[in-house]
């Protein structure tokens, strides 16, 4: 996948994640997996045809990004408003979620350029980004659904 286009993707993912949190949405759970999940599979395969490439110094660069991305994800999940509906849970943005996503594609970017400063003609970074992004959209699911149990409100019905 060219740089190009994987940066355009993964701008609409979070441009129709972030909307669909600041607008609101029913939280089922396949809205909670299955755009992580995708995520998670498409970056997996991108990095396969490049991690023979990497070194060890972009792979600990890797994990740490990954890392603090699912701090974040954590963090977001932790404030966005959950509230039982008729139709099952509902969830909404905070202006903390907001925040924290401003601050999660800052970081993003950032990574994004310190890594091709350090490593300027090597590919890998710019195929870790399905992943990252899915990292911290799963962080932000995993506690979202922890926290749906914990206040036992069952998930809303798919759509037929």
């Amino acid at each position: 996948m060219s740089a190009v286009i994987g940066i355009l993707v993964g701008l609409l993912v979070l441009v129709r994640v972030i909307g669909r949190q600041v607008t609101g949405s029913l939280v089922t759970q396949k809205s909670l997996f299955l755009m992580p999940v995708i995520l998670l599979g498409v970056g997996l395969f991108s990095l396969s045809s490049s991690v023979h490439n990497a070194t060890s110094g972009q792979l600990a660069f890797l994990v740490l990004d990954c890392v603090v991305l699912a701090g974040f994800g954590v963090a977001r999940g932790a404030s966005v408003r959950l509230s039982p509906t008729d139709q099952g849970l509902f969830q909404k943005g905070t202006a903390a979620t907001l925040v924290l996503w401003l601050v999660t594609i800052a970081l993003r970017v950032g990574t994004s350029f310190a890594s091709a400063a350090l490593w300027p003609h090597n590919t890998f970074g710019t195929s870790t980004l399905a992943l990252t992004i899915g990292v911290t959209l799963a962080a932000q699911s995993a506690m979202i659904y922890r926290r749906a149990l914990a206040m036992n409100v069952p998930f809303a019905t798919e759509r037929v």
